[in-house]
C-alpha cells in the first residue's frame, strides 16, 4: 500500500483519499497528489549540460562583483565543488572562488569541466 503525503497546509499525517482528491481531516484542506509532488529542478550550464552538486565548472565571461568597481571574476576561472541553492537574486550556485571567497553564481554563466 502506497503511503499518502502529509497535508501541505498543516502537515497532518491523517490524510485520506476521497475519489481523486486527498483530504485533511484536521484542517479540511483538499488537494491532489499532483499538487504536492515536487518536481526536482534540473540545473544546466550555458551549453545545456546537466550540472549536479559537487561539479567543477569554468566561468565563461568576465563577471563584475556587486559592490566593487575593480574586482572581476575573469573568464576561464575554474570553480570546484559547486552547490545548488534556492535562487538568490537570480543566482542558483553557491561556491568558493580562490582569491574571492564565498560567492553566488548564475548557472547560465558557467560551463561544466
Amino acid at each position: 500500500m502506497e503511503s499518502l503525503p502529509n497535508c501541505p497546509k498543516c502537515k497532518s499525517e491523517y490524510v485520506y483519499e476521497d475519489g481523486n482528491m486527498l483530504v485533511c481531516p484536521e484542517c479540511s484542506y483538499e488537494f491532489t497528489l499532483e499538487e504536492v509532488t515536487e518536481v526536482e529542478k534540473v540545473y544546466k550550464d550555458a551549453n545545456g549540460n546537466v550540472l549536479v552538486d559537487g561539479d567543477s565548472v569554468t566561468v565563461i565571461k568576465d563577471l563584475k562583483i556587486d559592490g566593487s568597481t575593480t574586482n572581476v571574476v575573469k573568464k576561464g576561472t575554474k570553480v570546484k565543488n559547486i552547490r545548488f541553492i534556492e535562487e538568490v537574486n537570480g543566482h542558483d550556485i553557491a561556491c568558493k572562488i580562490d582569491g574571492f571567497g564565498a560567492m553566488y553564481l548564475k548557472s547560465k554563466y558557467v560551463k561544466k569541466n
